[in-house]
């Protein structure tokens, strides 16, 4: 009996440890293909469904619900931001950022499903 409590014991320890390790990695940064450069909202408006996207400008209005505007000199998109992607940054109208993402073409509209934002260097 004391041989399969040491055994759970042992498994419970090691999914905890395991799931923190992996937590912690969560935001890491990783390998930017070559072919990633930073196009203008009215370049992503013409993109594919579902096609990966790196945007420069500002955030500027909240819409509700996770929902933003974009800005760049080219226009204005929207940008849905879930709240676990902004990695605890504080971002106003002002600040220039560069979002990664996905197009998410609609039957008449077209929004980013945005994976990382920061603020540009």
């Amino acid at each position: 009996m004391k041989q399969i409590t040491l055994v759970c014991a042992l498994v419970a320890s090691a999914l905890i440890f395991s799931s923190q390790a992996i937590a912690k990695n969560k935001h890491k940064g990783g390998f930017m293909a070559p072919q990633s450069q930073i196009i203008t909202v009215e370049q992503a408006n013409g993109m594919d469904d579902e096609a990966f996207v790196m945007l420069k400008g500002n955030i500027s209005k909240a819409l509700g619900n996770e929902m933003y505007m974009f800005t760049d000199s080219t226009g204005d998109i929207v940008v849905e931001i879930d709240d676990d992607d902004w990695n605890g940054q504080n971002i106003s109208p002002e600040d220039v950022v560069i979002i990664t993402g996905e197009v998410d073409k609609g039957l008449t509209n077209v929004e980013i499903d945005v994976d990382e934002i920061s603020l540009a260097q």
